[in-house]
């Protein structure tokens, strides 16, 4: 029996392509999952934010973490942990992350999103939206914060 090459090489072309489109990559799931951990980190981060919960930040905060508001001075660990959660009552009810994006190269992911703040202060509802960029890096096989940068949104139009 003849067996043609070029029937062989089809068959197994199409093989290969049936297992490549039926299975993601190895590289693909753990970028994906990454994304998704430091996606949940995230968002452990603001909820932390609005029940005061400082330990959860520290735990969240490298130890090299900086923060800035807007053109502001830059904050350190302690002094962000301070700014946003210490002090008089914060009047902040809840954050709603939205346009989320998030990119991870190797051990280093950048999150750019929105984070609408809602609150009641001195009996009036407010609500304040910003636009965040945070920087994580995985140190010994954990994501941690390691930058934010975080500015008043605009007003829409």
């Amino acid at each position: 029996m003849k067996t043609s090459w070029l029937g062989l090489i089809v068959v197994g072309a199409f093989f290969c392509l049936c297992a490549l489109a039926g299975e993601p990559t190895v590289e693909s799931t753990t970028v994906a999952q990454a994304q998704q951990q430091v996606l949940d980190l995230d968002r452990a981060w603001a909820d932390a934010e609005v029940k005061h919960d400082a330990a959860t930040l520290r735990r969240i905060l490298d130890e090299h973490f900086v923060a800035t508001f807007g053109a502001g001075k830059p904050y350190d660990k302690e002094g962000f942990i301070k700014a946003v959660i210490g002090g008089d009552p914060d009047p902040t009810e809840s954050q709603e992350l939205s346009d989320r994006m998030v990119r991870v190269d190797a051990d280093t992911a950048v999150i750019v999103e929105t984070d609408t703040v809602r609150g009641t202060d001195e009996g009036k509802a407010y609500t304040t939206v910003y636009r965040i960029t945070t920087v994580y890096i995985r140190r010994n096989g954990h994501w941690v914060a390691l930058a934010e940068h975080l500015v008043r949104a605009p007003p829409e139009k």
